[in-house]
């Protein structure tokens, strides 16, 4: 994020997820069937791979179909657990033990919800429960990417509020010298999300302290 915090990243990103859930639907479809594209290689190595890991995924979330393990619950349960979670500890104001409170977290919820999700129904039909649970499984990787950059960034900045970092007066306090890049995370397999950074120049612009008083 080179905006100061995660709030513009976050919410990009969300609409672009958000907007893609009702347009592409009524989209792609009649793309794919004007292109006169030739049908993909099903032959290859990296179809197998994709088929295989797509297979598992949805046998792991379907595994508690039958429904007779006693703790199951439905995915719209761990999505507004993950939810609150985030609204407490990684909301506009955040602070560093709020944040490790909910970086501690939120590997246990997502072990939680890989044991004990219930999907009804099958995979091989339209099933709406089946994509939210999967929906859900990628928001418990988005939200721990989420707070690891809120964690990271030690300063106050856009509209978010770092609480060790403000002035005797409760303003934000801005960090430039330390906190001037551009920050994206690479994912390298589940809680081993890789940052790399990039400063950014300002010849014509400089960023100033933001000030309500």
């Amino acid at each position: 994020s080179d905006h100061g915090a995660n709030r513009l990243g976050a919410s990009a990103m969300m609409q672009g997820l958000a907007d893609g859930y009702f347009i592409l639907p009524a989209t792609i479809g009649d793309y794919l069937a004007g292109t006169g594209h030739e049908p993909p290689d099903t032959g290859g190595k990296a179809y197998d791979l994709a088929v295989r890991r797509s297979e598992q995924r949805i046998a792991g979330l379907l595994k508690n179909t039958a429904g007779k393990k006693p703790g199951l619950q439905t995915a719209t349960h761990y999505h507004r657990r993950l939810g609150s979670l985030l609204w407490n500890e990684c909301g506009i104001a955040r602070n560093r033990k709020g944040l490790q409170r909910a970086l501690d977290a939120i590997p246990e919820l997502r072990e939680e919800f890989r044991h004990n999700v219930v999907v009804p129904g099958s995979g091989r039909e339209l099933n709406q429960a089946l994509e939210k649970a999967g929906r859900v499984a990628d928001f418990m990787e988005f939200a721990e990417i989420l707070v690891r950059d809120a964690l990271a960034r030690e300063e106050s900045c856009g509209c978010h509020l770092r609480e060790e970092s403000q002035t005797a007066t409760h303003e934000a306090r801005r960090d430039d010298e330390h906190f001037s890049h551009v920050a994206v995370w690479e994912y390298t397999g589940e809680g081993r999300a890789v940052m790399h950074k990039e400063p950014l120049s300002f010849e014509y612009v400089t960023p100033v302290q933001r000030s309500y008083t």
